[in-house]
């Protein structure tokens, strides 16, 4: 069980919306499509974008070690 808190909602929602910008290899996952992430940004028109894209990038760490460690 987890609790995202009111500040971080934008960003957890946003991330949600990433999910099919993720750059794999062979090795697994390697990290978002920065490319498709400010498109899609852009698309959404999300406020504040340079705060949520820092925050998008802790997810993004996390993400990848949850993910590539499922391969295993």
């Amino acid at each position: 069980d987890f609790e995202v808190f009111k500040e971080n909602w934008v960003t957890v929602e946003f991330f949600l919306k990433c999910q099919t910008q993720w750059n794999t290899s062979m090795g697994g996952v390697t990290g978002l499509k920065y490319a498709g992430v400010i498109a899609l940004a852009n698309i959404l028109e999300i406020d504040d974008f340079k705060n949520v894209f820092e925050d998008l990038q802790v997810l993004e760490v996390e993400a990848i070690q949850l993910l590539n460690k499922e391969r295993k």
